[in-house]
């Protein structure tokens, strides 16, 4: 023990790193290593690629136009909101490649049917609730956590959400990720949870569409702000599912919550922005 000890300082610490090496001794207390250029690459748009769009339509309600032409509706809560422009609430306008649903609670299934039958548009969302509706069978594309649909040039990627859906089905979000790499996270109904940091791993997502809302139904706009300052690294933060219901954070909380946060995008409902 003795000659151990006189051995220099230069030489323990070779040991030390040698055992964490071999046997992964200490790895539980070691720095976290910094974004490598690769990863810093991968949050930057390529070089000259095509913008894609983003409509707000109001609360969860999000139109997303691909570079290469890929029209997706999400949580097509639309004539019945009171926040969706009137414009906009005549649903012969929709005519998406698919129809993405994050859960089955109303205010963001209520028009995704009528779109559906009207457009022939497949409907993606959790097997057990796409399932039942009533439209034929070809248009249900029901999949569940980890799974991937493929809809023009966009691949649909299924996530996890930490929320409730009734009468059937689970909650969920969904990351879009273009041709060129670049990626879109709609977060759906949700609380802060620990997969986010998985969500980041795999897709890194550029711009996310977050649920900010509260009151009695997911994260308020401050653990909103916590869960993109501890798990993510996006270019834009477009806050949405506020403001629709009195009991849902208002525009201020939202802006109070993000304040100095360049990143963040208020959209008003009717709102097209390119990324």
């Amino acid at each position: 023990m003795k000659r151990i000890l006189a051995l220099p300082l230069v030489v323990l610490v070779a040991l030390a790193a040698a055992l964490q090496v071999v046997t992964g001794f200490g790895a539980a207390i070691a720095a976290p290593p910094a974004a490598g250029p690769l990863a810093a690459a991968a949050a930057m748009p390529a070089a000259g690629a095509k913008p894609f769009k983003v409509t707000w339509l109001g609360h969860a309600a999000f139109e997303i136009v691909s570079p290469g032409g890929t029209h997706l509706l999400i949580d097509p809560f639309l004539k019945p909101n009171g926040k969706t422009p009137p414009e906009f609430k005549d649903l012969s306008r929709y005519k998406p490649n698919a129809i993405l649903v994050t859960h089955s609670h109303f205010d963001h299934t209520a028009d995704a049917v009528e779109i559906a039958k009207a457009s022939g548009a497949p409907v993606i969302s959790a097997y057990e609730w796409v399932d039942g509706l009533d439209i034929p069978a070809a248009q249900k594309l029901g999949g569940n956590v980890g799974g991937t649909f493929t809809v023009g040039d966009v691949a649909v990627h299924l996530v996890p959400a930490s929320h409730s859906s009734a009468p059937s089905g689970r909650p969920m979000g969904f990351v879009l990720t273009f041709a060129d790499g670049r990626s879109l996270y709609h977060t759906g109904d949700t609380w802060i949870f620990g997969d986010m940091a998985l969500i980041q791993e795999l897709y890194h997502p550029e711009v996310i569409l977050l649920n900010v809302g509260g009151g009695y139904y997911g994260s308020d706009p401050k653990t909103a702000a916590l869960a993109i300052k501890k798990y993510f690294t996006p270019r834009a933060i477009v806050p949405m599912h506020f403001a629709t219901f009195p009991a849902l954070a208002t525009e201020a909380d939202v802006t109070a919550a993000f304040k100095g946060d360049a990143r963040l995008v208020m959209m008003t409902p009717g709102q097209t922005r390119e990324f």
